[in-house]
């Protein structure tokens, strides 16, 4: 499959024309307008190295249905315990430069680029980003970040500074969207830690679909209280 070269126009190729690793465009910018038409078109921006633009539409997602959480007995455990306080839209900022810095295995660098942050940075301030903060004795211990359209909740990273931290916040993220009659969490690629918590991979043209009926949902625009 080609690799489309983006130019001015606020537009995207059809998903299904993505490679086989899911890379379908480059180019463009991170405006407002083009990511929030990415996301609502099932396409995601994902920096790598020296290319700041880069646009993937993998031909498996990882989804969940908020009604199916899994919680595991250590992690309601933990839960139950209430050593963690829930926040949400409190910190965005942090909450977003904590993921760029978290190590992960396997990676040598990070995605969330300065011209990342400063575009959900603006995407929070008009409404669309959020932040799930988990705190420890007043300390940001665990969080994540991500974009709410539609019914659905993009997720776009997490990390965690004591254990449970971001597990915890994945669970007030379920609880909230689903509160707010959301029908899924996009979670972009499957991994061991999202399917413990009931993530499940589905086709691209199965998600596509999900989407679409998504899409037919007014966006709860302003921060989650």
């Amino acid at each position: 499959m080609p690799v489309f070269q983006l130019d001015d126009t606020l537009r995207f190729p059809n998903p299904a024309l993505a490679d086989e690793n899911g890379l379908l465009a480059v180019g463009g910018d991170f405006s407002v307008e083009r990511l929030l038409l990415a996301y609502s078109s099932g396409i995601f921006p994902w920096p790598y190295q020296n290319f700041n633009y880069l646009w993937f539409s993998p031909p498996t997602r990882s989804v969940l249905v908020p009604s199916e959480i899994k919680i595991s007995k250590s992690l309601a455990k933990t839960i139950r315990s209430q050593q963690f306080e829930i926040k949400f839209d409190t910190n965005f900022d942090q909450v977003v430069r904590s993921c760029a810095s978290m190590v992960r295995k396997e990676e040598t660098g990070t995605w969330i680029t300065k011209q990342i942050m400063e575009a959900y940075k603006q995407l929070h301030e008009l409404g669309y980003a959020h932040s799930v903060e988990t705190y420890f004795e007043g300390t940001l211990v665990g969080g994540l970040y991500g974009i709410s359209q539609g019914a659905a909740f993009f997720g776009e990273s997490m990390f965690h500074a004591k254990t449970d931290a971001s597990k915890v916040a994945y669970v007030a993220l379920a609880h909230k969207v689903k509160e707010l009659g959301f029908i899924f969490i996009d979670n972009q690629l499957p991994t061991a830690h999202l399917a413990s918590l009931g993530s499940k991979p589905i086709r691209r043209n199965v998600y596509l679909k999900l989407l679409s009926k998504s899409n037919l949902q007014p966006t709860k625009i302003g921060k989650w209280v």
